[in-house]
């Protein structure tokens, strides 16, 4: 824990939760992006909520809305406080309200429609976080430095590359850290002209040459006025309207995250946190002594092994893997192999109690002899025997019964039935 007190102990902090997650589909036709399992046993939301616990900001607010059952249940199970604490992790569902009879718009619409709810507690700050990135962070840093520099809107941004500022809001600061111009996604030469920040300033802050730009990763800190005047003009997205504005007539400073950070926005970027995770040295680990991701106790029993060969995998508690060989995989809970090849893939393993299969489905699990590779197989998959997912005509996006292509990654969708001797 950071050791932050007074004023940054009191900053409340907001997760959006709510979005769609069109681009992780089918990963999110089933639950809402921020409930999407990851690492084998955690939940993205997990992110967010961990390092504020560890920052020392324990009153947390989740806006949520769409398929959110599983989320919420994974919530109120994980996340519980003992009673002589302030702290707490609360849901705030989308609702109608005297004031607002629409669903959320955008994530700053999100807030706005929670303003009263989120305002009404003693504290002066108020952190906005995504829902559904990959990182670890101490907010007290982050807070210390709004104050310092007496800010009204702080923003973290991550150095990155031309190719990878497209995908994301950039910034361009002054030498003393103020933001002095913000662009959304800025996909092209000419989006994102004069956007570099100047090579001696990337040199005093220690950041590589060839990452001449820098990224909003999507987290703000607001003075809680700053925010409210911001929310008045119902501005529907933090940033696409409010930062922007924000910048124009506010103090807005940035502040320089030099670790791990990955968006988890599509399938492909998903896919990759993965390889991350398995590969020989890896840039980030959920299991971090002095900074652990926390999820939902399983009490499952530890993973069965026999006859089978592992290099550089992750294996989740309460799995079965017999007769198999797993390469640059990451293996979740409850997963049953017999007699299986995976190579660098995903498999989110079982619910404790699946849906029952149509009449003559295999069990849930992958069957003897089946193939798997660069593919994401979600829970409760009932796959048969001598399956080969390989994606042998290098499509880059695709769907069938139970399946969809996505960026050239086979997804093996939730509750899905792949009969014996199919090849996706």
């Amino acid at each position: 824990m950071s050791g932050v007190t007074g004023k940054e102990r009191d900053a409340i902090t907001v997760i959006l939760g709510g979005g769609r997650g069109a681009r992780l589909d089918p990963l999110t036709r089933l639950r809402s992006k921020p409930a999407v399992p990851i690492a084998g046993k955690y939940r993205l939301i997990d992110i967010p909520i961990s390092n504020s616990i560890h920052s020392g900001m324990e009153r947390i607010f989740v806006l949520t809305q769409y398929n959110s059952i599983s989320l919420h249940r994974h919530i109120v199970r994980t996340y519980k406080f003992d009673p002589f604490s302030r702290g707490f992790v609360q849901i705030l569902a989308a609702q109608q309200t005297p004031e607002d009879d629409t669903w959320f718009q955008g994530t700053a619409d999100a807030v706005r429609q929670n303003l009263r709810i989120v305002t009404e507690l003693y504290g002066e700050l108020v952190l906005v976080l995504a829902g559904d990135h990959v990182y670890r962070m101490d907010y007290g840093d982050l807070v210390r430095e709004h104050v310092e520099n007496r800010a009204d809107v702080t923003l973290s941004v991550s150095p990155c590359s031309a190719e990878e500022v497209g995908g994301f809001g950039a910034v361009r600061v002054a030498p003393d850290g103020r933001v002095v111009e913000f662009r959304e996604k800025p996909g092209t030469p000419e989006a994102r002209a004069g956007m570099e920040v100047p090579g001696d300033l990337l040199e005093r802050r220690g950041v590589a040459a060839d990452r001449p730009y820098l990224a909003s990763m999507g987290i703000y800190l607001f003075d809680k006025k700053v925010l409210v005047e911001a929310l008045e003009n119902r501005l529907a997205d933090f940033g696409r309207d409010v930062i922007p504005a924000a910048v124009s007539s506010r103090k807005v400073y940035a502040h320089l995250y030099g670790g791990y950070w990955r968006d988890i926005g599509t399938i492909r970027a998903f896919y990759d946190a993965h390889l991350d995770l398995v590969s020989p040295d890896p840039p980030f680990t959920f299991g971090d002594p002095g900074w652990p991701i926390y999820t939902h106790p399983r009490y499952l029993p530890g993973a069965r092994v026999s006859g089978t060969r592992f290099n550089r995998a992750i294996l989740s508690e309460g799995s079965l893997v017999i007769g198999s060989t797993v390469e640059d995989s990451v293996i979740g809970v409850r997963a049953v192999l017999h007699g299986v090849t995976v190579r660098r893939s995903l498999l989110m393993g079982a619910d404790p109690h699946p849906p029952e299969g149509p009449p003559g489905a295999p069990p849930v699990g992958i069957g003897e002899g089946t193939l798997i590779r660069d593919a994401i197989i979600d829970k409760n998959a009932r796959i048969g025997r001598n399956v080969r997912i390989v994606n042998p005509d290098k499509l880059t996006d695709a769907e069938g019964p139970g399946w969809a292509i996505r960026d050239g990654i086979v997804v093996v969708m939730k509750n899905a039935v792949v009969p014996d001797g199919t090849t996706i």
